[in-house]
């Protein structure tokens, strides 16, 4: 068992790919077509008619005693969240890049993570039939941008016509000599024994290596030929089932997996997909998953010669869609966490957008239809602003925003427009300040005693909750109640913005326990409720929140830009004016920072500037302080700032 990930940059045939491997290993009979849109794994609507990989699918065939299933993941930028659910999941990956583009902005973002997480990942160089594809070329480029340590597996002949071949290597001295070059640079023991032995390791050494350092994710084998022709792909599968590692995990251990998608059934119900790491999960099996969620399953379909098939149990290694579980979520862990833990490996979306429906009667199915769509894909944050009946997404990019309104449309029914996107900013503390309001003491009109101080942490430390009461100084539902309170409160900072990076620190705690009339009857006038606890903790917060003061940052992005040499000069006064920050400047590459409310704009002039040879890549680097005037973003609660404003709102008196 193999559970295989297939990436690329956009359009660099990552589709075609997964359809003619289903077909050279028999799970299906005729190759589809992305032109055309009938291939196995783009079955949306939007996908056919776009022609892009918007959401991840998952198939499964044999390559000889090996069932691979493989998951073909979105290319587009936009899209990266599906990308990162799948790295969680997967025991090895095949980068595919062009052969004429050769490697491009999102073919390195891919690489870089695939490394760090240590995947093992073979290269498939597509499109050798194209006008214009190279193979020396590529390979420079694979080595200077992606990894030194790629190692060709064939020559390709007949490049840029019908008839480019893909020819393996034999164990001829040559390989050999190419492969003890790249292999003796990653283990110290062999490079001893290669000086040792004068330069003469034998192949089926050298090979048993490149399958260890290939599984260790150090090395990485390089295929070529051509999805549209088939062209290379039986070398390419043959290399999977020798090169990648199997999946691991112990049918008899503990349970452990990770949901990677949801999707909803035909009746509205909810589907996980959900990689096995260990133990055997079967049918009506009640299980735990994420926070204190539970549920029983009551269906589950195994991936199996290119279909999904209904089974009675999953075990370890495998991809399963479980029916039953109503409340799961996107990056649930189910019993122990997986290899990866669910951590985020990619930046979080850095735009946002009003959605404003056509008719104002839309405006509670836009809710509930956008709920879902967020169900589906956690990192579409949703914002809802009760005060303005107003519903904020936030974005990765434009063709996100497009994808988003033609789902609407098509799933839903429902006629959307947006507002300007703009920029999410965060808030993090600029010093230390603290508050504290007693319970029976004026001004609280609320039966608790709450202290609590902010301080700045570490950078990317997200929000930290600590005590400086006992714990036992509050029963375990009130102590509870605070923590979530407080970490709500600073979804909205003193400019609007979510306050991240800080520790807050309970100092002071009280409550009036429960007490009844002589009758036994419970009177809330002098007995304490969460409800208590949950109103006055955002007043207290705040009130430390506005001692301590905020500094807004806005997301700055690295960029790299290659460009003809002669177009350098009209190129940088635009991106001074866009507030980019060049670090590196040759005469054909900039690189820098940029503010990445500026991105989308540069990405518009540039083809202009460069004559349509510019080549920009960017993504998320850090946050910094906004310079000029401070962003403000529109409150969505009953401000606890405004404390007149807000127990009108929450008690109905001041």
């Amino acid at each position: 068992m193999l559970n295989l990930g297939i990436l690329a940059h956009v359009d660099a045939g990552k589709t075609s790919l997964t359809e003619r491997l289903l077909h050279a290993a028999g799970a299906i009979d005729e190759v589809g077509s992305v032109d055309d849109g009938n291939t196995q794994t783009d079955s949306l609507a939007l996908e056919r008619q776009r022609g892009i990989t918007i959401k991840s699918a998952v198939v499964s065939f044999a390559i000889g005693d090996t069932t691979v299933n493989l998951i073909d993941t979105p290319g587009h930028p936009d899209f990266i969240a599906e990308v990162e659910r799948v790295l969680n999941v997967l025991d090895g990956a095949v980068l595919v890049v062009s052969a004429v583009e050769g490697v491009q902005a999102q073919t390195r973002v891919l690489m870089r993570t695939l490394r760090r997480l240590g995947i093992p990942t073979l290269v498939f160089v597509n499109k050798i039939d194209r006008r214009g594809a190279r193979y020396d070329g590529v390979l420079g480029e694979l080595a200077a941008k992606l990894s030194p340590a790629v190692v060709a597996m064939g020559a390709a002949t007949g490049l840029g016509s019908g008839d480019a071949a893909f020819a393996p290597f034999d164990d001829g001295p040559a390989f050999a000599a190419s492969l003890a070059d790249v292999l003796t640079e990653q283990a110290d023991a062999l490079l001893a024994a290669y000086v040792a032995d004068e330069g003469s390791l034998s192949y089926a050494r050298l090979r048993a290596e490149l399958v260890t350092q290939t599984g260790q994710g150090l090395a990485h084998p390089v295929f070529f030929g051509s999805a549209i022709t088939g062209a290379g792909v039986d070398a390419l599968m043959a290399g999977i089932r020798e090169l990648l590692p199997a999946a691991q995990g112990d049918p008899a251990g503990p349970l452990s997996g990770t949901v990677f998608k949801v999707e909803r059934g035909p009746a509205g119900e909810k589907v996980a997909y959900a990689r096995m790491f260990g133990g055997t999960l079967r049918t009506r099996d009640r299980l735990s998953f994420g926070e204190g969620r539970a549920g029983k399953v009551t269906a589950i379909s195994v991936f199996d010669g290119g279909t999904a098939v209904r089974r009675p149990e999953v075990a370890a290694g495998r991809i399963a869609r479980l029916w039953g579980l109503a409340d799961v979520r996107i990056g649930d862990a189910i019993g122990r966490p997986g290899k990866h833990g669910g951590r985020g490996h990619f930046a979080p979306p850095t735009l946002e957008t009003v959605v404003v429906p056509g008719r104002p009667a839309d405006r509670g199915a836009l809710h509930l239809a956008l709920a879902q769509l967020a169900e589906q894909d956690p990192l579409i944050g949703l914002r809802q602003d009760d005060l303005r009946q107003e519903v904020s997404v936030s974005l990765y990019g434009e063709v996100q925003k497009e994808v988003v309104q033609a789902t609407l449309m098509n799933d839903f029914g429902l006629d959307v427009t947006f507002r300007e996107t703009t920029t999410i900013c965060v808030e993090r503390p600029a010093g230390t300040g603290a508050a504290f309001e007693l319970i029976a003491k004026a001004p609280n009109p609320f039966l608790a005693t709450v202290g609590l101080r902010v301080e700045p942490g570490a950078i990317g430390s997200g929000v930290a909750f600590g005590l400086e009461v006992e714990l036992g100084s509050l029963p375990y539902a009130f102590m509870k109640t605070i923590e979530e309170t407080v970490r709500e409160t600073l979804r909205q900072g003193l400019h609007g913005w979510e306050v991240v990076d800080c520790l807050v620190t309970l100092t002071h705690s009280g409550y009036w326990a429960r007490q009844s009339h002589s009758g036994g009857v419970f009177d809330k006038s002098m007995s304490s409720t969460a409800g208590d606890f949950r109103n006055l903790v955002p007043l207290v917060l705040m009130s430390a929140l506005k001692r301590a003061g905020t500094t807004v940052y806005e997301p700055m992005h690295r960029f790299r830009l290659e460009l003809p040499p002669d177009t350098l000069g009209p190129v940088l006064p635009v991106l001074a004016r866009l507030g980019a920050i060049p670090r590196t400047q040759l005469s054909s590459l900039v690189e820098g920072e940029i503010p990445a409310a500026r991105v989308h704009e540069l990405e518009q002039q540039l083809p202009s500037l460069t004559r349509g040879e510019g080549v920009l890549e960017c993504d998320f680097d850090r946050y910094r302080p906004v310079r000029g005037p401070v962003p403000r973003r529109p409150r969505t609660d009953h401000n606890p700032l405004n404390r007149k404003e807000y127990l009108l709102h929450v008690v109905r008196r001041v």
